[in-house]
């Protein structure tokens, strides 16, 4: 099992592509594939065939998985994208830390 470093429902920012710079919330994570889905980005063209007389067919805008390597999350406080560190309480919980050099905020 591969571990990803973001987790659903983090701000992060493209770091390669078409939209590289643009920011977005991830919605799904799939660890086994190392890839992503964020919110509004990579949107890609669906074709879409109706499987009943009711429903409507045709070309439908979704967003696309993308490589985890190509995104890193963004820092709550300081708002920068960050490489993501984890430090232990002392209660013995591991949380994750922001690394930028004047923040270091736990997120």
């Amino acid at each position: 099992m591969s571990k990803v470093h973001v987790k659903t429902g983090d701000t992060v920012v493209i770091l390669s592509g078409k939209d590289k710079g643009k920011q977005g919330k991830v919605l799904q994570v799939s660890p086994k594939e190392g890839k992503v889905i964020v919110e509004g980005l990579n949107i890609a063209r669906k074709h879409i065939k109706p499987r009943n007389a009711q429903q409507q067919g045709g070309i439908v805008d979704a967003e696309a998985a993308l490589y985890a390597s190509k995104v890193m999350a963004v820092c709550p406080k300081c708002g920068k994208p960050t490489r993501v560190a984890h430090k232990f309480l002392e209660d013995g919980t591991k949380v994750r830390v922001c690394k930028n050099a004047d923040c270091g905020e736990e997120f």
